[in-house]
């Protein structure tokens, strides 16, 4: 119940206005239960001639509850004799019967209330807990995504947040409603006989605590399910993104049978959670039916042992009655209970990406930067897990000048450009733009000094205006077809059906891979960047696409500062420095034919591409 509490205390206090109508209108409700119940006792005594006792009226008694108590039954039992008196016992029943449909239209109809203000922090929880996933996610630095699988990130956002909703959002309105419920009727309880209800709340903290241990063994199997079930998104998310290997290496089956094995898995785990799920049901009918039976057997020997007599067989039935209006919100209480252990499950799970450390974050007083003289990378170490991938790197990047970095893969390269954006912190050392470290400045500000065009073109299931206009407010037309023109990209974009306005698909899979390329390329133009990052950007392209986006980089990288990282040697030719990387530490630098001269490492790297 402790975490639950912590769940409530993060996302419920904006709905607090909601929740206080709700418990306003639960406590009326229990009021009017008793209410609308209370007549019980007179009428029994009048209709079964329970007594003979001549009433008259009393001033009611505040000296003490039991001087209360007996004034108002006597009130009450002279005014129901009055009645009866003058309109017979028939009429009696007609007025009973009215009081309990107007008590009971009341009554249902603050319930309503109380369940329709419930709903806004049901759904307005859920709508948080989304938002606070995806804008986490998005702040979160990349190292903390090389540690987790996409499909598992996917599962928690549906599969979770979809199992809080049905478990711990579900149980919302029982768990305001059921305690205020039960305080209310045990209050009642208790004016009526404490000597029966002290016996009960003996009772009931027994059948509490075995509905308890019964939720705690569901947390754990429930929590290996969500595991399981991450696992198994994560598979659905591969085979996805690798069906062409799979069909090509013919390993159909292979992937059919993993996937068989785990879903067989997550099949047998779901059947424990689900069985024990429906033993609370069996077990709450049992432990309330056996407390009645206890409760039973203890009213009538008070009520027998005339010695000991504390309550009267009519007063017992209305106490009965109150004790079955508590028996049910008890129970639903233990299934509510129940039922969280295993969306407290889901939300652990979800902790794992809310309260994850976002270690790329703004400094106290942040730094204007600006990029007039140069970029320096200081003595810089980097490491992602235990080795060393970038090793005492100095290296300085004059303002509107290219530099290449090249190198076999796993040299550092990547990495080296990975850092200028502050996608990753270096351990040691620093990186500089005009003196100010980027740690010390805005990482927005940082990445606005910036254009990127990776090897890989991400582009979104959008169109051509809207991926190119992409992270620039208010692009017009004009700037963005301007754009496409430099880039190389207007003509194909123009042929197609809707022009700019035509949608490219998922990832871009309506184009070939030059035509997502150049777009990526169009979408740095339009940002119009001091500082270009070119990571491998024709790497993976045929010769003539290769040629149309080389011709666009070539535009873009005019007047401004570009880092390229290269396996094409012959893109780079004409870079005014070239830095060659060997195992995180840059081996050889110069121009391209000062490298050739010194026959070095670069020199080998040059003759293995030109063979």
């Amino acid at each position: 119940m402790k975490d639950f509490i912590q769940v409530l205390k993060r996302f419920v206090p904006p709905y607090k206005k909601y929740l206080i109508i709700s418990i306003v209108m639960n406590i009326l409700s229990a009021i009017l239960f008793l209410v609308s119940f209370s007549f019980i006792i007179p009428i029994l005594e009048l209709l079964f001639k329970v007594g003979n006792e001549v009433y008259e009226y009393v001033p009611l008694s505040f000296d003490s509850i039991s001087a209360f108590k007996e004034t108002l039954k006597n009130n009450t039992n002279w005014y129901m004799t009055q009645i009866a008196d003058d309109y017979g016992p028939v009429n009696i029943l007609y007025l009973l019967g009215v009081f309990l449909v107007v008590t009971t239209v009341m009554r249902t109809g603050v319930m309503y209330l109380a369940s329709y203000f419930m709903i806004p922090i049901r759904t307005g929880v859920l709508r948080d807990i989304r938002n606070q996933i995806n804008d986490k996610i998005i702040s979160l630095p990349l190292a903390f995504f090389s540690e987790e699988k996409k499909g598992d990130i996917l599962a928690r956002m549906s599969g979770d947040v979809n199992e809080v909703e049905n478990s711990i959002m579900s149980s919302l309105d029982m768990l305001f409603k059921n305690p205020v419920m039960l305080l209310i009727y045990l209050v009642g309880m208790l004016i009526i006989s404490w000597q029966l209800t002290v016996f009960v709340l003996l009772v009931l903290p027994l059948a509490g605590y075995i509905m308890g241990q019964v939720g705690k063994s569901l947390k754990k199997t429930s929590f290996l399910g969500q595991e399981q079930w991450g696992a198994l998104m994560a598979q659905i998310e591969e085979t996805l993104g690798g069906l062409r290997i799979i069909k090509a290496f013919n390993a159909e089956n292979k992937i059919s049978r993993r996937f068989k094995e785990s879903n067989n898995t997550f099949r047998n785990t779901t059947n424990r959670i689900f069985r024990r799920q429906q033993l609370a049901h069996p077990v709450s009918e049992l432990l309330g039916t056996v407390t009645i039976a206890i409760v039973l057997c203890y009213g009538g020997y008070l009520i027998l042992n005339e010695s000991s007599s504390s309550i009267e067989g009519s007063t017992f039935i209305y106490y009965l009655t109150i004790f079955y209006g508590l028996i049910n919100p008890a129970k639903e209480l233990s299934k509510a209970a129940y039922s969280i252990q295993k969306g407290l499950a889901s939300m652990e799970r979800i902790d794992k990406i809310l309260l994850a450390e976002t270690t790329i974050v703004d400094p106290a007083n942040p730094k204007p930067i600006a990029l007039n003289s140069k970029i320096s990378y200081n003595d810089i170490w980097f490491k992602y897990r235990e080795d060393w991938v970038i090793k005492g790197v100095n290296l300085e990047i004059p303002n509107g000048k290219t530099v290449a970095l090249v190198g076999q893969s796993g040299s550092g390269k990547s990495t080296m450009v990975d850092l200028l954006p502050r996608f990753y912190d270096v351990q040691e050392g620093s990186i500089t733009i005009d003196g100010v470290d980027i740690r010390d400045a805005k990482v927005k500000d940082v990445r606005e000094l910036m254009g990127i065009v990776n090897q890989e073109a991400i582009l979104f299931n959008d169109t051509f205006f809207n991926n190119i206009a992409f992270g620039v407010k208010n692009a017009k037309i004009e700037d963005v077809i301007e754009a496409a023109k430099i880039a190389n990209a207007y003509d194909f974009i123009v042929a197609s059906e809707n022009g700019f306005d035509t949608n490219i698909g998922d990832r871009g899979c309506k184009l070939s891979g030059g035509q997502r390329q150049r777009i990526s390329i169009a979408r740095a133009v339009l940002k119009n960047p001091p500082i270009l990052i070119l990571d491998e950007a024709t790497s993976a392209l045929d010769t003539e696409s290769e040629r149309l986006v080389q011709e666009a980089l070539e535009k873009l990288m005019v007047s401004r500062t570009t880092i390229v990282v290269a396996h094409r040697l012959s893109t780079i030719k004409n870079a005014d420095l070239i830095c060659v990387m060997n195992e995180g530490k840059i081996v050889e630098r110069g121009t391209h034919n000062e490298l050739i001269s010194l026959n070095g490492y670069y020199t080998k790297l040059c003759e293995m591409q030109s063979f």
